[in-house]
């Protein structure tokens, strides 16, 4: 569970691979061998109050964000994002101050893993009710 947030960028075969990890670990802790090796792994992944690989990177991203946001995050990472400024002329109303500004991807590969830019990406596509939440726990909750 530790450094999660570390995985985003990763490839789909790795992602694949990890996954198969935490698929065979939750047949080891249930026992589930023989005919039961086919059966599905979701309801056992909910009995552990596990997340799938992909969506518990994405948990701990926005966790990181949200720790950042509301001073909870060391300063070094605190100083990688920045609230997006609403436009001054807009055809459009523009209320929403929970938005993040999302930096242009350097020419060099490998950018959309970075916390700075993957971060912002993540907090921008959840829903505004739960960007605007205001306690770690409230959004924990919210966010599984």
């Amino acid at each position: 569970d530790y450094c999660n947030s570390a995985y985003t960028g990763i490839t789909q075969k790795n992602l694949q691979k990890l996954q198969k990890i935490q698929n065979n670990a939750v047949r080891f802790i249930f026992n589930l061998k023989g005919k039961k090796k086919w059966t599905s792994i979701s309801p056992y992944l909910k009995k552990l109050h596990f997340l799938p690989v992909v969506y518990r990177i994405e948990f701990k991203v926005a966790l990181l964000v949200f720790k950042c946001i509301n001073n909870l995050a060391p300063r070094y990472l605190m100083d990688l994002i920045a609230v997006r400024e609403p436009k001054k002329i807009s055809l459009r109303l523009d209320n929403d101050f929970f938005l993040l500004k999302i930096p242009n991807p350097a020419s060099f590969t490998r950018t959309e893993g970075s916390f700075c830019y993957n971060g912002p990406k993540v907090w921008n596509s959840l829903p505004y009710e739960i960007r605007s939440l205001a306690e770690v726990e409230t959004f924990k909750k919210s966010l599984k």
